[in-house]
């Protein structure tokens, strides 16, 4: 059997779906509440809150590394890698794809993030202060609620779909 290059090029067409747009309120409010969590754990705990609050936010930054590398390693090999990076713009603030992702990749990817990062932060519950405990939970969830946001407006929608990330919104293709 012949191959011809060239002359059968292949060619995938998406239309999109949905396109969901993240109202710039709910951006202002999500920048607004590390300041009254920090405002709080100060309150109620003390001025050693602020080192370890920035210390639980750098930690659950690389938590949430660890773990979409290994769930994207252990689901899918190394093609990941060109896809994906840390981005430092909210609302996709932390390790996210540049380019179209599955929608059952990315819906994998957040749904273990999101379990195990809860299970690390109830084990930190026994040997570290409240404060940090509490500030590393407080990470965790402010970090993965976008991406949440986006899978709870995707439920009921196929699998088999695409998902594009920019800036303001997230659009959703199938073939």
């Amino acid at each position: 059997m012949t191959e011809e290059t060239g002359t059968k090029a292949t060619y995938y067409h998406y239309k999109l779906i949905k396109k969901i747009s993240i109202p710039r309120q709910l951006i202002w409010s999500h920048i607004t509440l590390p300041i009254i969590m920090l405002l709080f754990l100060l309150l109620a705990f003390s001025w050693t809150s602020v080192f370890l609050f920035a210390l639980a936010f750098f930690l659950t930054l690389w938590v949430h590394f660890v773990i979409s590398r290994s769930v994207l390693y252990i689901g899918g090999g190394t093609s990941f890698r060109k896809r994906w990076a840390f981005h430092r713009k909210l609302p996709w603030l932390g390790y996210m794809t540049d380019q179209y992702i599955g929608y059952s990749i990315f819906r994998r990817v957040h749904i273990h993030t999101l379990w195990i990062g809860i299970c690390l932060s109830a084990v930190f519950i026994l040997w570290s202060p409240p404060a940090f405990t509490v500030s590393l939970l407080f990470w965790h969830l402010w970090l993965i609620a976008p991406r949440l946001y986006i899978l709870s407006r995707l439920t009921g929608e196929r699998k088999d779909g695409m998902l594009k990330f920019t800036d303001e919104d997230a659009s959703y293709y199938q073939q």
